[in-house]
């Protein structure tokens, strides 16, 4: 078994680095950097009225199922959780602390990014063959470019449903589970980690059933109510151990710039792989570009495009910017970075332990146990569109069976074998949804000189 797991590791880790070459690379940072001045730096211009929005309560007469608040909840969802937390232990681990600088630079175009993709998501909106309104790449595929351009429709559905697999975030839930929240006394062998393991990913299906029963409307009630108490929470968190050590912070800040551009930290010295490290943990962090994001802003109560699109450019603002910058932070100032012998989530709860000792890592565990769980949540009904599209929307239900045997195996998975194969999915996700939007942009200009050309009349 260990041998097929190596080889298997190693064939994934091949694949990763093929499909995140330069090619990708150039496809994401310079397709958000072209977003960005295409529009003339608009969604800079006007982020302040994604944050309204947020509070203005939709329209019933509107076609969607979700609010402003409620459909980008249900994105951060997706995002906030273990991309935050290990997903910047992984990036530091593999890269260096430079590997921030990049992930702050995807970030920045990611911004524009958003914009573009979560506008065409509610612009090109596409009936699924039980009639139900739909939004996410493979509808904007399907509506926004025609029958021709189908093929890559399907392409990103079966990515997508690969992709948004929960094995990642139930893998490093369980471990934080393991290490430091509850071990039985007594379990200390190989088989009983197995075990102990086997039985929390069974618990931890029948709480994400109990949600997932109540399909779309009941997931956008429980995220918009998690998800901010637990960011919350966790900012409060990171906050009080940075400023604990407010005289680290900017000698944490100039290593991570500095960094950047020599690769001193990273393992092997080089930029180039710091760079891609750095976007596809971006990419992994706050989906800009992949399109997940897309299907749950498509579902949003809104007849205004352009509004959605305001909304969900606020993503990497708060997913990377601002929580990933300070998990980066926790961990560089703590030095636990340098030790080696830990990755993901364990690297994460030993910076928070040095610095605050048990009760740090406990605390932290509670909150990323919540926030990786409202990413499962979501990542069910990611996959279960993508294969309403793939074989209709009658069968979709079906997949939540699918998904709670994801949840059981993730939970006693290899960590390195669940990343490798999630960075692939997500690197063939991005290619059909950057296509579209870049083939698309010239219309979502067109609809944002509308829509502020209307403010500015009503006004």
């Amino acid at each position: 078994m260990d041998d097929y797991y190596q080889r298997l590791d190693e064939a994934l880790k091949t694949l990763v680095g093929t499909l995140w070459g330069p090619p990708l690379v150039v496809l994401m940072m310079g397709g958000g950097l072209f977003f960005l001045l295409y529009s003339r730096l608009l969604p800079y211009r006007h982020l302040w009225q994604g944050v309204r929005l947020i509070l203005t309560p939709p329209d019933q007469r509107d076609e969607g199922q979700l609010s402003h608040l409620q459909s980008l909840s249900t994105a951060l969802s997706g995002t906030l959780g273990m991309g935050n937390v290990a997903g910047v232990a992984v990036a530091i681990s593999a890269g260096g602390p430079g590997a921030i600088f990049w992930m702050w630079m995807s970030a920045l175009v990611g911004i524009a990014t958003k914009f573009y993709t979560c506008t065409l998501a509610v612009m090109y909106r596409g009936r699924d063959s039980e009639g139900v309104l739909q939004g996410g790449p493979m509808y904007i595929i399907r509506e926004g470019l025609g029958p021709n351009w189908r093929p890559l429709a399907y392409f990103f559905a079966v990515a997508g449903l690969l992709g948004t697999m929960p094995i990642f975030q139930i893998n490093q839930l369980v471990q934080v589970i393991r290490d430091v929240l509850a071990v039985p006394a007594g379990w200390t062998g190989a088989e009983d980690h197995f075990l102990f393991d086997l039985l929390i990913g069974l618990l931890l299906a029948a709480v994400v059933l109990c949600v997932v029963a109540g399909k779309l409307p009941r997931l956008g009630r429980v995220t918009a109510a998690l998800v901010p108490t637990m960011v919350g929470g966790y900012l409060l968190l990171t906050l009080v151990a940075l400023f604990s050590h407010a005289e680290r912070i900017l000698p944490a800040l100039a290593l991570i710039v500095r960094d950047a551009f020599t690769g001193q930290a990273a393992a092997g010295g080089a930029v180039g792989a710091m760079i891609i490290t750095g976007v596809r943990r971006a990419a992994f962090s706050n989906e800009a570009g992949i399109g997940t994001e897309a299907m749950a802003h498509g579902a949003a109560r809104t007849s205004e495009p352009v509004r959605e699109g305001l909304v969900a450019m606020l993503g990497p603002i708060i997913d990377t910017l601002i929580v990933c910058t300070c998990t980066a932070l926790v961990i560089i100032i703590s030095g636990v970075w340098q030790q080696g012998g830990e990755d993901g989530v364990g690297l994460t709860a030993a910076a928070f332990a040095a610095l605050f000792g048990d009760s740090g890592a406990i605390l932290l565990a509670l909150l990323v146990s919540v926030l990786s769980l409202s990413t499962v949540f979501t990542f069910w009904y990611y996959g279960s569109k993508c294969l309403g599209f793939l074989i209709g929307a009658r069968h979709q239900h079906h997949y939540v069976w699918f998904y709670l045997l994801l949840v059981v195996i993730g939970s006693v998975a290899s960590l390195s074998v669940v990343v490798s194969l999630l960075d692939s999915m997500y690197a063939l996700m991005a290619i059909p949804t950057m296509t579209a939007s870049l083939l698309l942009a010239p219309r979502v200009n067109q609809a944002a000189r509308d829509y502020f050309q209307r403010r500015r009349d009503d006004h």
